[in-house]
């Protein structure tokens, strides 16, 4: 599984890009057949307390997740954007266990 961080107009910190290295790969334990997580940062204006936005997709056979969060920090909202990627996630199990 290949994890893909993209920062716009800013430079990711190395500790930032670890963070989120660490909590995707965490997905990985839910379902192994995700191939590729896109991570994409960015500051949104205007400056408000609330302006560091995740956006992340997450890839998988027949299938492609994306969740959007934005909050104080980008650990927050990548946190919250994964969460709504792991409820996305038992769905798409227990829809493909159905078949």
């Amino acid at each position: 599984m290949e994890v893909k961080i993209q920062s716009i107009k800013f430079d990711a910190s190395e500790k930032l890009e670890a963070y989120i290295q660490k909590k995707a790969t965490k997905l990985n334990k839910k379902d192994d057949s995700i191939s590729l997580i896109e991570v994409i940062l960015k500051v949104v204006k205007p400056e408000s307390i609330e302006n560091k936005q995740a956006d992340i997709k997450v890839f998988a056979p027949q299938a492609e997740l994306f969740a959007t969060k934005t909050s104080n920090t980008f650990e927050q909202s990548v946190d919250e954007a994964l969460e709504a990627i792991e409820r996305q996630l038992e769905k798409y199990k227990e829809k493909k266990s159905v078949k």
